[in-house]
């Protein structure tokens, strides 16, 4: 095994026990990335002259028996929204794509302060507006289990360097699923935290839970790691609150056999889903559902909660980008220019409509969490599709209306602001990755975690269920193609 290929938290206890070297795991990533980065375009940018001084700094740190952050020495791979210094920073868009800031934004500083060596950026869709990875910036991003197939999005990029093993942690963001939807295409761990616990100085709309910062991981106890130093308290955020002290990177695994499960394929329905991939849920779900005190089918209420989603996104869209279509109507993107001209038709009555249904799905789901402790659902209803293609033009019988309808497994989570995570669940009936999406109640990220790693560890030992690894020397193998040089339609 090569050192890159250590789980992030073997490589931490490594680093800390002197049995590993940052520079020795830093060129691991570094020569990974040489292997198999042009075949897939997730890192977009690397920051080789400081990571190589962050690394040896982090190594004589280690020497000298100094106290060690959680993050110490572990090279991180930070998603083309979030800006750091000294690093091109392009959010995807022609407009900055020479842009290089002077400083880290307050997520990137704090990874820093942990001991965290921030020194690559991953590809995205422009402003992180989509569910497929590509943008004029740095064009396409394939799936590490079939290049030509869609890694989703829009964390795409930082999912593509986990699975292959270019960095141990990536970070991302997540909106209606973006996290966990390419964690769920290329084999990884993505979790969506309460709204406020990964606190954001730079988010414009302040109100609305829908944009989270997150951890992405190769397992559950990594990302966990993650997520505890992200994590915070920062008034500066209006959604921040106290931090509940079980949020440890040495957090135990919760006993399933105490745990009521709600288990549902397609949400009541809400959610569109593949015929053959909610077989294949069943089947999975099968394996393991005995190991939970209790199972039931069961769905929160979500009348209308697709209404309600794109309403109050309209209105975020709005909020965050009006300054900017005023000064230059003409520079945003295309899904950007669609989300904010759809937000500016609402009106007062419709945004009042939604805010009010909300409350009611809001309130619903609480009751439906004293119930059940965990809700599982497939992460996707949908397979990976053709990378140039912005969305996939059907689920089952469903008709795609707009670039987010197909996820709403995902985005329907993030409306009730209850923290989910993506973890990997073997191959489906194609041999691609298969994700489970695991939901609890709000505010109880840390329980959230404790039970991910207890039902990852039942996965773990079945070959059909553990995490699947993409074929590094068949990546190598495959053809490098020109990321710009066909257009998504």
């Amino acid at each position: 095994m090569q050192a890159c290929d250590l789980s992030a938290t073997e490589a931490r206890l490594l680093i800390g026990s002197k049995k590993l070297s940052p520079v020795e795991l830093l060129d691991s990533c570094l020569q990974r990335i040489e292997q198999v980065n042009s075949q897939l375009n997730g890192v977009v940018a690397i920051g080789h002259e400081r990571a190589r001084q962050d690394a040896k700094a982090a190594e004589q740190a280690v020497m000298r028996g100094e106290t060690l952050g959680l993050l110490h020495g572990l090279p991180i791979a930070i998603k083309d929204t979030v800006n750091t210094a000294g690093l091109r920073t392009t959010y995807g868009s022609p407009v900055f794509r020479d842009h290089v800031p002077d400083c880290d934004d307050a997520i990137v500083a704090n990874m820093r302060r942990a001991g965290g060596n921030v020194c690559m950026k991953t590809n995205l869709p422009e402003w992180a507006a989509g569910g497929n990875t590509f943008n004029p910036v740095y064009g396409v991003s394939g799936n590490p289990f079939a290049p030509h197939l869609s890694c989703g999005g829009s964390s795409g990029g930082s999912a593509i360097a986990l699975a292959t093993g270019m960095v141990p942690l990536a970070h991302g963001s997540d909106n209606a699923g973006s996290l966990r939807i390419p964690a769920s295409i290329c084999g990884v761990v993505g979790m969506r935290p309460t709204g406020g616990l990964v606190p954001s100085k730079e988010r414009p709309f302040g109100l609305s839970h829908f944009l989270v910062e997150g951890p992405m991981g190769r397992t559950v106890r990594d990302t966990l790691l993650f997520l505890a130093a992200l994590a915070d308290d920062d008034s500066i955020d209006p959604l921040a609150g106290h931090l509940d002290p079980a949020l440890r990177p040495d957090a135990r695994a919760a006993d399933l056999s105490t745990l009521r499960l709600a288990i549902s394929e397609d949400l009541g329905g809400f959610a569109p889903i593949e015929d053959n991939l909610r077989q294949v849920f069943r089947e999975r779900v099968a394996t393991f559902a005995a190991s939970f005190r209790s199972n039931a089918t069961a769905a929160p209420y979500l009348d209308r909660a697709d209404r309600v989603y794109e309403v109050l996104r309209g209105v975020t869209f709005v909020g965050t980008w009006a300054d900017r279509f005023r000064e230059h109507p003409d520079k945003w993107g295309r899904l950007v220019t669609q989300n904010y001209h759809a937000g500016l038709k609402l009106t007062i009555e419709e945004i009042a409509e939604a805010n009010m249904q909300f409350t009611k799905i809001y309130r619903a789901a609480q009751k439906f969490f004293n119930e059940h402790d965990l809700l599982i659902t497939p992460t996707m209803g949908v397979y990976p599709w053709p990378k140039h293609d912005i969305y996939p033009a059907k689920v089952g019988n469903h008709t795609t209306s707009n670039y987010f309808d197909y996820v709403r497994m995902t985005y329907a989570i993030t409306l009730l602001n209850h923290p989910s995570i993506s973890i990997p669940c073997g191959v489906d009936d194609r041999g691609l990755p298969f994700g489970l999406q695991l939901i609890a109640p709000r505010g109880k990220d840390a329980f959230l975690m404790q039970a991910a790693m207890a039902l990852e560890d039942v996965l773990q030992r079945n070959p059909l269920t553990a995490r699947p690894i993409p074929d590094i020397d068949w990546l190598k193998k495959q053809p490098v193609e020109d990321p710009l040089a066909q257009p998504v339609k």
